[in-house]
């Protein structure tokens, strides 16, 4: 199938402190085979080329945001003596191989904008919608055999792409038995998940709930809720068990971890 791309109107540029190291545009959308998270490549011209130097080999550690083909030259971004090791690369597909790709890996580009407004984790997808909906279904989860949650007031959130969350109110919520981690995400959706716990001695426990504190205004109502991943636990809705579904998170690198 291949690479899938796709043009833009929005004026797009990353930064590093207050030197901005892309100011473009013209930037193309691309999707990577298999991978549902798109991202940006920009024309050179676009870039600040006398602030990237060939890094001294590919990286060792391949992450969620890392590129997912073959490429052509990673690249450093050295600003003010600060060195950023294998912050751009041109992959090796010729929908993009005329073009810089720059990572938006946390810790990386310090700032993205979209126009005027600031974006985290990666560019946002046109064609994904994100919706969350109150409900009055029986939702309980355990994992290894114990309980974690039970509730009749959960909030859905449909996210394209992605299994139906269930964002639980926290009295319902075993958190007595979960263990506070310092695991944090971000998501361009919903915004910044600073809180995440685990459950002790159980595969697949790890960092497998998380809570919005101030999510972003489309998705208010999962506010100071908690949700688990499906891809990890066991999930009943209305008494019917769910199969755990697929996802791009049922990769345990694709998840974040503290």
């Amino acid at each position: 199938m291949g690479m899938r791309t796709e043009a833009t109107d929005k004026w797009v540029r990353g930064y590093v402190g207050s030197e901005a190291i892309v100011d473009s545009h013209d930037a193309l959308l691309f999707w990577e085979e298999r991978f549902p998270v798109p991202g940006y490549a920009f024309p050179r011209d676009d870039v600040g080329t006398e602030l990237l130097q060939a890094s001294a080999g590919p990286p060792t550690r391949r992450s969620f945001y890392t590129a997912k083909g073959p490429v052509s030259q990673w690249y450093d971004v050295v600003v003010d003596g600060r060195v950023i090791q294998h912050a751009a690369w041109v992959r090796d597909d010729p929908a993009v191989s005329d073009r810089i790709v720059l990572s938006w890996e946390p810790g990386v580009l310090d700032r993205w904008l979209e126009e005027d407004e600031e974006v985290i984790a990666h560019p946002r997808d046109p064609h994904k919608r994100v919706e969350a909906l109150a409900s009055s279904r029986h939702v309980e989860v355990s994992l290894g055999g114990t309980l974690l949650a039970d509730s009749r007031s959960p909030v859905l959130l449909f996210e394209t792409d992605l299994p139906t969350r269930y964002y639980l109110p926290r009295e319902d919520v075993r958190l007595d038995l979960l263990v506070p981690t310092a695991n944090s995400s971000v998501c361009p959706y919903k915004g910044l998940a600073e809180e995440y716990w685990s459950l002790p001695g159980v595969p697949g426990g790890d960092n497998v709930a998380w809570s919005y504190a101030m999510p972003f205004p489309a998705v208010g109502k999962i506010q100071d809720r908690v949700a688990f991943y499906n891809e990890l636990v066991d999930i009943s809705v209305d008494g019917v068990p769910q199969q755990r579904p697929e996802s791009v998170f049922s990769k345990a690198g694709n998840r974040p971890t503290d």
